[in-house]
This record gives C-alpha cells, sequence and structure tokens, in this order.
C-alpha cells in the first residue's frame, strides 16, 4: 500500500472526530499486509456490512472472547504456509474486558499477534456503560453518579505477563504510536499495545477536539506513555510529566468533558492523588 493511501476508506459510518479510525490509519501506516481480527463494538460498525466493507484490509469479524485466540490460529497457519502476515486484534476496552481470558492466554502462549485495545474507556457501542478502563468518577449510563470502582490498569496487567512488547500509545500522538508499531512488527511473539482514544459522544466533548483531548490527557498526567521491549521506559513524550510540578492543569482536562460535569474540587483532588500513585507505580518497573 503507498504511503499516501489509508486503510480506511472515506464515506465510513464512524462518528465525528471518532479516534478508532485515526488509529487504524497509523496502523495503515505502520504495518504491511495487516490482518484484522475484530471482537463486536465499534470497529465493528466502522469496517463496514457485508458485501461492502470500508477496510482495505482482510478482516475477520468474531465474537467478543474469541478473538485473540482466532487470531492465533490465523497467525499459525500462515507461518505454517510461509507467509509474512501481521496478524492484529483490533478491540474496544469493552471487547478487553469480555475477552480478558483469552488475552491472557495467548500472552502466556507468546502466540505470534499484536493485540491493540483502542480505549476510549467505557462501552460506547451499547450505550456509554462503564468498563475496567473507565476513568476514576467518569459518568457513564451505569455509573451516573461517577464511577466509584477502581480503575483497571490493562496495559501493566498485560506487562506482568512478561511478554516480548508491551506498550501504552495515544491519539493525540501518532508518530509515537507509528514508531511502536514498527518496533512490534519486528518482534516475534505476543505484542500489545493499549491506544488512549478519547471518545467524543461518549465523553461529551465537541468532535474537532478529539486529538486535542488525547494531548491533554497525556500533559496533565492523565494517560502515561510508556514501552516495554525487554526494558521499561517512559516515551519520550511522557516524560517531561514524571515531575507533576510540570504537568498541565488536571482540573482543566477533567472539566472539559462532559462526563465530569459537577465533579468537586475534593474529588479532582483524590484523582490527581490516584494519577500520582500511577506514576510511582510504573517507576518501579523502570528501576527494574
Amino acid at each position: 500500500m503507498k504511503i499516501e493511501e489509508s486503510i480506511v476508506m472515506p464515506g465510513n459510518p464512524s462518528c465525528q472526530g471518532c479516534p478508532h479510525v485515526l488509529g487504524l490509519k497509523a496502523l495503515g501506516l505502520a504495518l504491511d499486509n495487516p490482518v484484522l481480527v475484530i471482537p463486536a463494538g465499534c470497529s465493528t460498525i466502522i469496517a463496514g456490512i457485508h458485501p461492502k466493507a470500508t477496510l482495505k484490509v482482510p478482516v475477520l469479524h468474531v465474537p467478543f472472547a474469541s478473538a485473540p485466540a482466532v487470531a492465533a490460529g490465523i497467525s499459525a497457519a500462515f507461518r505454517r504456509r510461509g507467509i509474512e502476515r501481521n496478524v492484529v486484534v483490533w478491540m474496544g476496552d469493552g471487547g478487553a474486558d469480555i475477552g480478558f481470558a483469552t488475552i491472557s492466554g495467548a500472552a502466556v502462549r507468546n502466540d505470534d499477534i499484536i493485540v491493540i485495545v483502542s480505549d476510549n474507556e467505557a462501552y460506547m457501542n451499547t450505550g456509554i456503560q462503564s468498563s475496567g478502563t473507565t476513568f476514576w468518577k467518569a459518568k457513564t449510563t451505569t455509573s451516573p453518579t461517577g464511577k466509584k470502582e477502581e480503575r483497571k490498569d490493562l496495559a501493566a496487567i498485560m506487562l506482568m505477563h512478561r511478554i516480548p512488547y508491551a506498550a501504552t500509545a495515544s491519539v493525540g500522538y501518532l508518530n509515537d504510536f507509528i514508531k511502536k508499531l514498527e518496533k512490534a512488527k519486528n518482534i516475534k511473539g505476543f505484542r500489545f499495545i493499549q491506544l488512549h482514544s478519547p471518545c467524543p459522544p461518549g465523553w461529551r466533548f465537541d468532535s474537532s477536539k478529539t486529538v486535542e483531548m488525547a494531548r491533554m490527557a497525556v500533559k496533565c498526567g492523565a494517560w502515561i506513555l510508556w514501552e516495554f521491549d525487554g526494558k521499561f521506559s517512559f516515551s519520550q513524550v511522557s516524560k517531561p510529566y514524571k515531575d507533576k510540578n510540570k504537568r498541565n492543569s488536571l482540573a482543566e482536562y477533567l472539566r472539559s468533558q462532559g462526563r465530569f460535569r459537577g465533579i468537586s474540587d475534593e474529588e479532582i483532588k483524590e484523582i490527581e492523588n490516584a494519577v500520582e500513585k500511577q506514576w510511582k507505580y510504573l517507576e518501579v518497573f523502570e528501576k527494574l
């Protein structure tokens, strides 16, 4: 595929400002001959309805929990036939919740696949229900007064599986995402990337501000970019924000989203403490 082409065709049914489309376009630039395995979710809709399609790569739609297992089988079949293909599971955080057993199993077996979780922090396609990665205090249809449960750090969980490659990325910094994909494609075994994907309708912000919102998350320290390829390191984009005194305002980030409408100063302070704990937790890996 030529560099100026996109694997995502115009006129697709994604929402305005959809972060998944940004991520898929970046994926098409970084990976040669990708084959996508997609469980049910927003990206199922984006890919189009048979017999039409809006993605210029092979796509297999599968039930929620089976995606990594199906991808592992496809990868093994290609390898047996001597065919070089990048087999990618592209799923949302909801799919990662429901399908976590097969994600974990594929990681333990070190199956030769890339799993990308495009994380918009809720089950958006089915009505904006809270997921394991929904941000602290965020309002969803199943947490109307704000999420009270702890937030799951999916990428760190995968890192603890001792896989060859794990990383976080952001649609606000697509060059960083592309570099990580390019590194991942040259590594054999199980590779995992959690892509932060702010959702305009789900988070309730203007659709023109998707990239801006993603960058705000990084600059206020709420989304931390890191990479593990045998050694843990914070990504260059995130390094300045290890120092909490250099971070942008977390309150501004939260109050620019409708899902945090009415959040109090006390609640923001709680979130600030949780964010700082997350940084301290990851710094432990940096020292190993």
